[in-house]
């Protein structure tokens, strides 16, 4: 199956958090669209890995995700290495997306980094002929995705891309509470974190209202990319 789009994640819901109005946006449009998640979050202060597959397999429903697959890296520890990079590099060339989501550059949770990393490396090694992978014992083909864009996280970073989201703001706050152990239940008796805070939707909704001001639209989602983005037409530039 090949995808528009795959959004890789350290844990389950950093897609939805940080690029889920995307996401939905681009499921409405009947794009392909999936996610693979590197581990379960099974070091989650909230919760448990059982609970999260649970969540991450109800917010697949909501997005309309064609795949949703768990790479099974350990949580916290996950290194950039030949293995973790060839199980992406396989999954790069099973899917063949056009668009690869992925961590941010830097964050405050050292796996979100990381992984961004290890997703960018991964992305490019994929194209090289020499780098033999297979899939049921059959040679898998090179294909080094057109684009790599890196979702802004919980840090502030001036991003280098930001698309206008405003019709789906609202619905990405629902999506991202399909993840019900780790954001804001009054009812919950788990530690809190710092973003299982009522505030924290609010915190979303701010991030992607700057991001859309800069564009004069009302709530936008940016990206960080490695390499210069080019374009067709100037007019379609806000």
């Amino acid at each position: 199956m090949k995808l528009d789009i795959l959004a890789f994640a350290a844990h389950p819901d950093d897609a939805e958090i940080s690029a889920g109005a995307t996401l939905l946006k681009y499921a409405k449009e009947g794009k392909k669209i999936g996610i693979v998640d590197l581990t379960l979050g099974e070091l989650g202060t909230r919760g448990s890995a059982e609970t999260r597959m649970q969540e991450a397999a109800e917010a697949a429903k909501k997005i309309g995700l064609a795949v949703r697959a768990n790479l099974g890296m350990k949580d916290g520890f996950f290194e950039i290495n030949e293995s973790n990079k060839l199980a992406i590099i396989q999954t790069i060339r099973k899917y063949q997306p056009t668009i690869i989501l992925a961590n941010s550059i830097t964050d405050r949770h050292p796996d979100h980094g990381r992984a961004g990393q290890l997703v960018a490396e991964a992305s490019f090694l994929s194209g090289l002929r020499k780098i033999e992978t297979f899939e049921e014992g059959v040679a898998q083909e090179p294909h080094r995705a057109p684009i790599v864009l890196h979702y802004i996280q919980d840090n502030y970073l001036k991003p280098d891309v930001v698309i206008d989201i405003s019709e789906f703001a609202d619905e990405k706050i629902e999506l991202i509470k399909c993840f019900s152990t780790q954001f804001y239940n009054p009812n919950s008796q788990e530690p809190a974190t710092p973003i299982s805070g009522k505030e924290f939707f609010d915190f979303l909704k701010g991030r992607m209202m700057s991001f859309g001001r800069a564009i004069g639209t009302t709530y936008a989602e940016g990206f960080n990319s490695s390499r210069q983005i080019g374009i067709n037409d100037l007019f379609d530039l806000k």
